[in-house]
């Protein structure tokens, strides 16, 4: 499965280690950057992901700032992106379960990478229940 990552400044850190961690799992990565530690936009980065997820280079997309907060409020204007700002494992699930979120953000100054690892490897893992949940992303979609 390809997956994209992106991340700015504040983020540039904890890509890496999930970026390295995916590679090792056996997931193919399209890194959009950033590759320093040097100030950036995070809408810059946002619209690489989200465009390498709605032209389906990649299957899902990952998005790291300082809090998550600026790139999941970027993701989430593209049309066919359902970008979830994640903190804690129970959400990671529930939002690909209940959601079909194809975005995950995380906040690199908010979570620690040990957690951050696991919120990726539990959302990778789950799967979109449909049924119910179908019908509610529809009437988002027709918003």
């Amino acid at each position: 499965m390809k997956i994209a990552i992106g991340a700015d400044h504040g983020g540039y850190e904890m890509k890496l280690a999930i970026k390295t961690k995916l590679e090792n799992d056996g997931y193919e990565v399209l890194d959009y950057g950033t590759h320093s530690n040097e100030s950036v936009d995070f809408p810059d980065f946002s619209k690489q992901v989200t465009k390498a997820v709605t032209e389906e280079e990649a299957k899902l997309g990952i998005l790291i700032c300082g809090t998550g907060i600026g790139m999941s409020i970027a993701a989430n204007k593209v049309k066919g992106i359902r970008a979830a700002l994640v903190g804690d494992v129970f959400s990671a699930k529930a939002t690909r379960e209940h959601n079909n979120s194809n975005v995950l953000c995380l906040g690199a100054r908010v979570t620690g990478l040990g957690l951050a690892e696991m919120i990726v490897d539990t959302w990778l893992n789950a799967e979109f229940e449909g049924d119910r949940h179908q019908k509610r992303l529809d009437k988002i979609n027709d918003q």
